[in-house]
């Protein structure tokens, strides 16, 4: 009979001497934890700082669910979360980029979807309102072949907008981050010089820009830089107020991001099966979907555990993907769509 699938929790992880080895941070990165929850079970995870703001705010409506459990997050990065969760540091692991096949084998992870993000061009250019960018444009600012705002490539796309002769100042991040990986991603599917060059990494050696260590320093380089182009997850430039460029999509349509451009790609890719956890919904096809969209994952370890604390993080999981979702979606991230919910919520039964 083939075992099914659990999550390894590490009992240490409840004492004082692993929380400050967990990350090599002080254990005051975990924030205030009142009385209350100090005699609570508290799950800590680790990743991306796309999804923190989501995150957070599962934090506090999770934490008035059930005074029993707690959750913690920490945003280092997706490359450092699965690396923790790997090692057996915290409970769960959360990031955009896709688990590798020795990640799944010898560290025994899955991932499992918890809401849809797209990463949007962001720019500063003052008098320019509206902005079209292709794949192969972005490829070739982000490679350093195009430096000026007025390049042929530019204006070919943006016939009626008049480009100003100013620099292009790219504003990249550094390694291990979840946006890297659906930037590159998407890059590398529509430009082959980007693919031989740089690749699908959450990692990339970027050739040319400064980097911005987290997406809201991203958010503010751009919008303090006249001249700047950078990348970072919609929500962030909608509450910022920044302007984000139309990509190009596959069937040649310029779309911006939106809920229902982010949804659409999810559907393109996911239907009508809506079971795989672990598709990649860059250029996905359709004339509405936004071409760089993307699952964010949940990462977890698959083995024997604990039974308090696996119950725990099952709970918190099927809140996720139900009462949860709307919680998301006011942070500004994309439900999932209703199948794929009910598919996770399936998946997640499987687990006990």
């Amino acid at each position: 009979m083939k075992r099914p699938l659990a999550f390894s929790l590490s009992r240490a992880a409840l004492s004082a001497r692993p929380f400050r080895r967990y990350l090599c941070l002080p254990l005051l990165a975990l924030g205030s934890i009142s009385l209350a929850a100090q005699t609570a079970l508290v799950l800590v995870g680790s990743g991306s700082s796309v999804p923190a703001p989501m995150y957070n705010r599962w934090t506090q409506e999770y934490g008035r669910r059930n005074s029993n459990i707690q959750m913690r997050y920490l945003p280092v990065g997706t490359s450092e979360g699965i690396k923790q969760i790997s090692h057996g540091a915290g409970d769960f692991g959360a990031g955009e980029a896709l688990l590798t096949e020795k990640e799944r084998k010898e560290s025994a992870l899955v991932e499992l979807p918890v809401v849809l993000i797209a990463i949007v061009p962001i720019y500063n250019l003052p008098d320019v309102q509206e902005l079209r960018l292709s794949g192969e444009a972005l490829a070739a600012i982000f490679l350093g072949d195009v430096k000026m705002w007025n390049a042929p490539q530019l204006a070919k796309l943006n016939p009626e907008v008049t480009l100003p002769a100013l620099p292009i100042q790219v504003v990249n991040r550094p390694a291990g981050k979840g946006s890297n990986y659906v930037f590159t991603d998407f890059l590398s599917r529509v430009s082959s010089k980007f693919r031989a060059q740089i690749g699908v990494t959450p990692s990339p050696k970027w050739p040319v820009g400064q980097p911005a260590e987290r997406s809201t320093d991203m958010a503010d380089k751009v919008k303090a830089t006249p001249g700047a182009i950078g990348f970072v997850e919609f929500q962030y430039a909608a509450k910022g107020g920044i302007h984000q460029a139309a990509v190009l999509n596959s069937a040649g349509k310029f779309v911006k991001a939106s809920n229902e451009t982010i949804d659409a790609a999810c559907k393109a890719a996911e239907s009508p099966r809506w079971n795989n956890f672990s598709a990649s919904l860059a250029d996905a096809s359709g004339a509405d979907s936004y071409p760089i969209s993307s699952f964010s994952w949940i990462y977890l370890r698959t083995a024997s555990f604990e039974s308090a604390r696996a119950s725990a993080l099952l709970d918190f999981l099927n809140w996720i993907f139900t009462d949860g979702q709307p919680f998301a979606v006011e942070e500004g991230y994309s439900e999932l769509p209703a199948p794929l919910l009910t598919a996770l919520r399936k998946k997640v039964s499987e687990l006990r």
